[in-house]
C-alpha cells in the first residue's frame, strides 16, 4: 500500500480571514477538492495542520458543498434544502418555510415538491447551494458550485452569491476553473500548480465592491486576469507566437 501513495499537496499555505472571500484556481486533478476535504475535517493531513477558527477539531464546523449535489432522492427539494436546519434543531415547519423562501430566490419557486430525479442538473446544483447557505455556517466551502450552470445563470448566481455573502458574516473558500469568476468574486485568489499542488501565485483583489458584470472589462481586472493565466498556463504563447512568461 505504501508504494501506491500519491503526493497530492506540497506545502500548501492558504488563509481565509473573517468575512473574506477566497478562491482556489488550478488545473483539474491538482488537489483542490482534497484540500477542501481536509479543511472540512473529512480528511486529516499527513503533514502540517488545518485549523478552523484556530481549532483542529474541524468536522461539522463548515458548510460544505461538494461537486456532486448529494441531494437525497427520497426527499423533495424543499426537504433537502431544509435538512441542514433540521439537523441543527430548527422545527421542521419553520425550516421548510425558510427553505421555500430561499428556493424562490434561487429561481426554484414551484419546484419544492419535486424530487431530484425530476429536475435538471443545474437546478439540482442550485438547490444544493441553497441548502449550504441556509444551514448558516460561518465558514462555507464551495467546490465549483456553478460548474453545472449555463453561462447566463452562472453570472446571475455570482451576483446573488456576492449579495448574500456581503450581507452575512460568512467566510468563503471557493473552488473554480473560471478565471473571471475567481477574480470577480474574491478578495484573494490562490493559483495552484499541477499535482502535487503548491501555491504559485497569490493575487490580492483590490477591486471596489459591489462588482457588476461590467467589472470584467476594466483594465485593472484584465491585468489580474493576465497574471493568473500566465501562471495557470506557463507554457502558453501569446497571439504573436511568443512565449508568455510568469515573471510579470
Amino acid at each position: 500500500m505504501g508504494a501506491d501513495r500519491v503526493e497530492v499537496l506540497d506545502g500548501i499555505d492558504v488563509q481565509v480571514g473573517q468575512h473574506h472571500f477566497v478562491s482556489l484556481l488550478g488545473p483539474s486533478g491538482c488537489g483542490k477538492s482534497t484540500l477542501l476535504n481536509i479543511i472540512s475535517g473529512l480528511f486529516e493531513p499527513s503533514d502540517g495542520v488545518a485549523l478552523v477558527d484556530g481549532s483542529a477539531d474541524r468536522l461539522g464546523t463548515c458548510g460544505y458543498m461538494q461537486q456532486k449535489d448529494l441531494l437525497m432522492p427520497w426527499k423533495c427539494i424543499t426537504d433537502n434544502v431544509a435538512l441542514g436546519l433540521i439537523v441543527k434543531g430548527t422545527p421542521r415547519r419553520e425550516a421548510r418555510a425558510r427553505a421555500e423562501e430561499v428556493l424562490e430566490r434561487f429561481g426554484l419557486g414551484g419546484f419544492g415538491h419535486r424530487y431530484a430525479s425530476e429536475i435538471s442538473g443545474g437546478m439540482r446544483q442550485r438547490a444544493a447551494l441553497a441548502r449550504t447557505f441556509l444551514a448558516g455556517d460561518d465558514v462555507l466551502l464551495l467546490d465549483e458550485p456553478f460548474g453545472a450552470l449555463d453561462s447566463l445563470t452562472r453570472l446571475q448566481m455570482q451576483s446573488w452569491l456576492l449579495d448574500i455573502w456581503q450581507a452575512s458574516a460568512a467566510s468563503v473558500l471557493f473552488i473554480t476553473h473560471d478565471v473571471d469568476e475567481a477574480i470577480r468574486l474574491s478578495d484573494r485568489v490562490y493559483v495552484l500548480s499541477k499535482r502535487p499542488a503548491s501555491v504559485v501565485l497569490t493575487l490580492e483583489i483590490d477591486l471596489p465592491r459591489p462588482r457588476p458584470y461590467e467589472t470584467v472589462l476594466s483594465p485593472e481586472f484584465l491585468a489580474l486576469k493576465v497574471q493568473a493565466i500566465r501562471y495557470l498556463h506557463p507554457d502558453a504563447q501569446d497571439v504573436n507566437g511568443e512565449e508568455m512568461t510568469s515573471d510579470g
